[in-house]
Parts: structure tokens; sequence; C-alpha cells
């Protein structure tokens, strides 16, 4: 009962603050958002210690190289949360936008207009840069937040929220402190108890691996923005240059393996397999990467590789399904733009896809027939980012097929609402 009155107050007290934050002007919401990301900086050791903290207790638990690494939070990740929070404040404010504006024939003029959403729940793990990310778009969007990140990141994530309420006052005496709160406890039923609060709570955004998705799925009474997992592919054409091939493949796999938009399957034409496999496969060895492969990618590597760091084995289908965020790559010999779509269709997650060609034919059946919120032609997979899409920084990234899809700004986190505006109309 203690938890259940403890996340029913947070909720409520969120959905009261969402109520003040709806009045606020843009400007007063930037200077917020201007002086938390001061704080942040000049908080730098406080967030540093906090992680410190963090960094040991997953190091104990036994996380991944790549999951330290997107726990990890030195000097640059710091100012770049801190210059996340400027970009935001920077862009333009997503509420009060007119979306559509009609006059009806008895006069009765109507507006669509973009309004905030409400109470948001967002439940992520690992990565404490979120928690500064996801406030600030939803504090820009005039959403009030409720941050429930993972013990490995609980004491970063506490910090970083801290330091982020206690900057708003200084802004805007009347900065309401509930716009932005961390849940207090690492207790796993306090997820289902927040979500069942429909009253209160309107909208439920979880970033992190498949299996936490689908348990607040499982568990929420409110709508759930879904991205299940990152399984992107990069598929490399016949007509492809292979020098950029390379690049891109190289680049989608290892710039940074433990994030969402990291390739997990390579994706090669059988008339260039024999040309490209061994050139790539030389490349991934040097940053040790496993490979999984098909019958016909292990005939061609086995046979051309030498690297001592080469590992390879054969994939099974499950490995296709796998979202790795790891060295670990899959790779199979296709039979064209239609067996690379076929394969990407089948395995794939909705996320990010890729096709380097030199043939635009190609890349236009490619792109027309990948089910993905983004597609890309002679692009790394890794461009699927807020920040990269000029959003500044984002909330996540939707798979799903109704209301926002691919990376989640600050347009995506607004509603909309009918204004009318009569002269004494009457419905006859």
């Amino acid at each position: 009962m203690v938890l259940k009155d403890q996340m029913t107050a947070l909720a409520a007290n969120a959905k009261a603050a969402s109520r003040r934050l709806a009045l606020l002007s843009t400007e007063e919401k930037n200077a917020c958002l201007r002086a938390m990301a001061d704080a942040l900086e000049e908080g730098k050791s406080a967030i540093q210690e906090a992680n410190a903290k963090d960094m040991w207790a997953g190091e104990q638990m036994g996380l991944s190289h790549a999951m330290l690494d997107r726990l990890k939070l030195d000097g640059k990740r710091i100012a770049g949360m801190a210059n996340g929070l400027r970009e935001v404040a920077a862009l333009p404010d997503p509420v009060g936008r007119i979306l559509d504006e009609r006059t009806r024939p008895n006069g009765l003029k109507l507006q669509k207009v973009s309004t905030p959403i409400g109470v948001i729940v967002i439940i992520y793990e690992s990565r404490p840069n979120v928690t500064a990310d996801a406030a600030s778009l939803c504090f820009k969007s005039g959403n009030a937040t409720i941050l429930r990140g993972g013990k490995e990141a609980f004491h970063s994530n506490q910090v970083i929220a801290r330091l982020m309420i206690e900057a708003g006052p200084r802004a805007l005496p009347s900065f309401p402190a509930a716009a932005i709160q961390v849940v207090p406890t690492t207790d796993r039923e306090a997820v289902p108890i927040l979500l069942s609060l429909t009253q209160y709570v309107d909208l439920c955004m979880p970033r992190g691996g498949e299996g936490l998705i689908r348990a607040v799925t499982d568990c929420s009474k409110v709508p759930v923005i879904k991205h299940y997992k990152g399984v992107c592919h990069v598929y490399v054409d016949a007509e492809a240059d292979l020098k950029m091939a390379e690049e891109i493949a190289f680049n989608a796999k290892c710039q940074r393996p433990g994030v969402c938009n990291a390739m997990e399957t390579l994706l090669v034409d059988r008339s260039i397999a024999t040309a490209f496999l061994p050139r790539i496969g030389e490349l991934l060895g040097e940053k040790h990467v496993e490979l999984r492969v098909d019958p016909d990618s292990e005939a061609i590597l086995q046979s051309a590789i030498r690297n001592p760091h080469f590992a390879i084995r054969r994939a099974t289908e499950q490995d296709y399904y796998t979202e790795y965020n790891d060295y670990i790559l899959n790779v199979r010999v296709v039979d064209g733009v239609p067996g690379a779509v076929d394969h990407i269709n089948q395995y794939g997650s909705a996320h990010s896809e890729s096709i380097v060609t030199a043939n635009q034919a190609h890349a236009r059946q490619f792109m027309a027939g990948t089910d993905a919120a983004a597609v890309y032609w002679n692009a790394s997979t890794r461009f699927t980012d807020g920040g990269e899409f000029g959003m500044g920084a984002e909330i996540g990234i939707s798979t799903d097929k109704v209301g926002a899809r691919g990376p989640m700004g600050l347009e995506e986190l607004t509603s909309y609402k009918w204004l009318g505006f009569g002269t004494g109309q009457i419905r006859t």
C-alpha cells in the first residue's frame, strides 16, 4: 500500500504540473532549459561521482563492454547533455501550432491546434543521458514527465534530475517542480502500479531491450509507444561502390554497437560476395567482431580470411531475429534487391535499413519495398537519431505504425485539439 500511495502521489503531482506547464510561454520554458543546461555543466563532478558508483555496480553485475559504454558519463557526454538542452531551447515551440484551419458555410471558423499530451512516463535502461533528453523534450512540449531508469543507472539518473529540477526556479520562480520527477525506487512493482493510473498518466514510452518493452506493454493500462528492438540491416547491392560499402558497413556495426540503430545483419548480393566479403571480413576482424554466417558466406570467408582475430560460426534461424548490442554480426548472401527486401521484412524490426548501390532503380525498389521507420540509400543506419535528424535531443525511436514513427522529437510529443470560433451559430 505504501508503494501504491507513493506512485499515486507522483502521478497526481505530475498531472497538476502538466496543467501549469501548458500555460507557460515559449520564453519561460526556454529560460528554464538554459538554466538546466548550465546546472548540468556546473554539477559535472557530482554527476561523475554518481556515475562512478553505477559503473562499479554495472561491472559487478557483469554488464557487457557495450552496455557499460552506454552507461558511462564522461566530460564529453555531460557536455553533450547540456548542449542538447540548449538545442531543445533553440528549437521552435511545438505547442500552439495551427495544423489546419477552415471556415464552414455557416461562418463557423475551426482551427486544429497542437497541444501537450499531458503526463508521459518514460521507462528506460542504462543510458543516463536519456534522463536529460527525455525531461527536456517533455518540458519544451509542455508535458510533465515521470522518469524510471534502470537500477544500473540509478545514482546517475537521480543526480541529473535533481540538478535540472533545482535549476528551474532560478529562471522561473513559479517553476512547477513536479514537471520532472524520477521514480525514487528500483522496486519493479512500481511500474505496473504507475501504468495503471489512467486518471493521471496519458502515455508511456519505454526505451531499452525487447524484454523490457514487452513487459511494459503487457502490464500497461495507458497507451504505449513501442520500439521492441533494433534489428537493422545494410544491403550491399551488385552495383555498389565497394569502398563506400566497406565504410558504411563498418560504421553501422562498429562505431557504437550497443545502440539500437547499429547494424545486426549484413546482406550481400551474390554477384559481388566473393569480392566484398573478404574485404569487410578483414576490417571487422580488427575489431574482433564475431561473424555468424550462412553457408555461402562461410565458404567465401573461411577460404579468404587469415586474420588471427577472425571468429566465425554458422548462423541459426534465431540469430537473424536477434539484436546483439555487441560486436557480433550476421552475414548472409542474397539474390538481388528482392532477396534483401524479403529477408529484412521477415527478420527486421522496422527500425533502420540501408542499401549501398549506384543503381537508382535498385535503390528506389529497396526503399519502396522495405518496411521500416527509416530507410537509407548510401548512408549508415547510425543516422536514425533525433540529433542527426535536426530534432535536437530525442525521446525515443518508434517502430509503431500508428502515431509517431522513427525518431521522436518535439512535434511527436504533442496532440491536438479543435478550436471553434463562432458568432452565434447553432446547429439545425
